[in-house]
């Protein structure tokens, strides 16, 4: 399944199904008809979530499906972050399979293509990117070490996510790119998700203070956040 049918289905649970049914038993059981017993594995991983330990929080990504083939990014989104790069060298904070790094490695010649997640089993078999296994919260770089630092569908998934937002700032020279799932919460989802950005303003709050230089738009259900560093 790609980004684009689960942004569909998405509209028809968040925006058109009220929240007294999104949250009720009846939707518990069907999403269990497709989920089994990881969407109550997942509501209690978000109920629980400043009590998490390192080991529960890596346990419940490693049996976590894999909804999308690749990337959790649309087409519209690679296309707009391939071309809002600056400079030379990339890195991909959460960079999961590679996938996006591909097409960006692809797309012209780079000095410098890097790939970081806390798991890079998956992404570390591709040839010409150098990856890195380490937490967004605490990256091993110097600052403005990157031209252009780029992290999608990860902001939504950290609990201390203005302490992310300041690493991935630190570290950028030239720009950072951000993307999030424009998301309401709801109990039983069918994510690990821990923070919510119903608007693009939702997003902008999570960024301030936000600079002179920005960009923060809707792609298709999922907000595109820029900014210049220099």
């Amino acid at each position: 399944m790609n980004r684009e049918m689960t942004n569909r289905i998405r509209f028809v649970i968040e925006d058109i199904l009220p929240p007294v049914v999104r949250d009720s038993q009846i939707f518990r059981h069907a999403a269990k008809l497709a989920w089994g017993e990881h969407i109550d594995h997942l509501a209690r991983f978000r109920e629980r979530a400043p009590f998490l330990t390192d080991e529960e929080y890596a346990d419940l990504y490693r049996k976590h499906p894999r909804v999308h083939e690749g990337t959790d990014n649309s087409e519209a989104c690679i296309k707009r972050i391939i071309e809002q790069i600056a400079g030379d060298s990339v890195v991909d904070v959460g960079c999961g399979t590679g996938a996006l790094l591909s097409r960006i490695k692809a797309s012209r010649s780079f000095e410098r293509l890097t790939g970081v997640d806390f798991v890079i089993d998956d992404a570390s078999k591709l040839e010409g990117i150098g990856y890195v296994a380490a937490k967004v919260e605490d990256l091993p770089f110097a600052d403005g070490e990157f031209d252009t630092v780029i992290c999608t569908h990860v902001i939504e998934h950290v609990l201390e996510y203005h302490k992310a937002i300041a690493e991935l700032r630190r570290v950028a020279k030239k720009r950072l790119i951000i993307v999030v799932p424009r998301e309401r919460e709801s109990r039983y989802a069918f994510n690990p998700h821990f923070n919510f950005f119903p608007y693009v303003h939702s997003f902008l709050r999570a960024m301030h203070p936000v600079p002179p230089v920005y960009a923060c738009v809707d792609v298709g259900r999922d907000i595109l956040y820029s900014e210049d560093r220099a």
